[in-house]
């Protein structure tokens, strides 16, 4: 390493214990993604945090969305603002840095309180690994980097989302918007592996809710006359289950509708999940949906709506992509840290800025593991490290 990269290197290690502080406030405060209250008082504290960068910071409105609900309704979701800084927009290289301020635990999940499980080395909390100390590691390594002379070189914007763990459906236009023009991207989700090993390329994922409707009618006097739902809903499931195969994984999850057993049901919503690695798949998902959905309305007389889509598309490791990677890797070698990565089934917001044609590497958060449930944990000395990590790669990428 050159002298200057030795100097941004120790800085960003040095942010370690007000980048752990920082992680262990935003950790206590319940931030649910649809805890609209908790993600505005979270909200207040990272602007705070991030105001020690320069630039303009903004709470960006969320996007409309909607979903349907139980009685095949339509309906408006509200979500969390998201916070969106932009530093030196004119400079030479720009960069992306995405984040998310929510997390898969509600205002009234028991799992709400920090503990040691091992005293001062390894942390349990909510959304503290997923991802509150990748926020931190984030604005350790760019006040590291504000700190250098390398700083006039490079501009970027920063997105802290409010919906990530529910595929941000509102933030996506922001994401999409961040990404244009950008060299490249990192993401601060946590490692793949509690050892730091990335995630490289992902699956996509879509996710459909399917309504039909069929026509009501008295189950013992004229049941021929009725048009069941309920069992429309089950065919189609069945169909697309049948498609699954080795590339595109189908999973039918949930079956709203019915009613009592003396009425033929007249209402059912199929709500199903798609897993897929190419974008050719994600096509064939696509094509399975309308063509069995046609062929459903018809086989039982019913109609259908279908609502939704792939909010999250392939990620494939590209030749941009496994660039970025390798100058993780040798950075990673120089700080004597062994970097590889895996490919994986999850998604993130990594999927969304890959399809922008920005390589991105979606993982450089704490290590950790156990994420999304009550015995998540946050190795703490990751914190520095990986901070030290991001920096070096930035740094990096500047000189490029």
């Amino acid at each position: 390493m050159s002298k200057q990269e030795l100097a941004i290197v120790e800085a960003a290690r040095a942010g370690h214990d007000e980048a752990f502080a920082q992680t262990k406030t935003w950790g206590r405060i319940n931030s649910g993604s649809r805890n609209l209250e908790g993600l505005a008082k979270v909200a207040g504290e990272l602007a705070t945090a991030f105001a020690a960068l320069p630039g303009d910071i903004e709470m960006v409105e969320p996007a409309p969305v909607t979903a349907v609900d139980a009685s095949g309704r339509e309906i408006a979701l509200d979500h969390g603002k998201h916070l969106h800084l932009t530093v030196r927009p004119d400079a030479p290289v720009q960069l992306l840095f995405t984040g998310h301020m929510d997390t898969v635990f509600p205002v009234d999940h028991p799992f709400q309180e920090l503990k040691w499980l091992e005293d001062g080395k390894i942390l349990n909390g909510p959304g503290i690994t997923d991802m509150k100390g990748g926020i931190a590691v984030m604005l350790a390594a760019l006040k590291a980097l504000e700190a250098s002379p390398l700083a006039e070189r490079f501009g970027y914007e920063v997105v802290i989302n409010s919906d990530e763990e529910i595929g941000s459906p509102s933030s996506q236009p922001l994401l999409r918007a961040a990404a244009a023009g950008k060299r490249a991207a990192f993401t601060y989700e946590p490692s793949a592996l509690p050892d730091g090993t990335l995630a490289g390329a992902r699956a996509g994922s879509g996710n459909y809710s399917i309504t039909l409707h069929g026509k009501s009618a008295h189950a013992g006097r004229n049941p021929r006359d009725g048009r069941n739902a309920l069992v429309a809903a089950a065919d189609l499931a069945l169909r697309l289950k049948a498609e699954m195969d080795d590339t595109l994984t189908v999973n039918p999850a949930k079956i709203d509708g019915g009613g009592p057993n003396n009425v033929v049901p007249d209402l059912a919503i199929l709500r199903v999940n798609f897993r897929c690695t190419t974008l050719e798949d994600q096509a064939r998902a696509e094509q399975l949906v309308a063509r069995h959905v046609e062929a459903i309305a018809q086989a039982h007389e019913v109609t259908f709506h279908v609502h939704g889509g792939f909010g999250r598309p392939p990620k494939p490791m590209t030749p941009p992509m496994e660039e970025l990677f390798g100058l993780v890797k040798k950075a990673g070698a120089d700080l004597d840290l062994e970097i590889g990565w895996k490919a994986t089934g999850g998604v993130c917001d990594g999927n969304n800025i890959a399809a922008t044609g920005v390589p991105v590497v979606d993982t450089m958060g704490v290590r950790g593991g156990a994420i999304h449930s009550p015995d998540e944990f946050l190795i703490v000395e990751s914190i520095g490290e990986r901070a030290a990590l991001s920096a070096l790669s930035i740094a990096r990428l500047i000189t490029s």
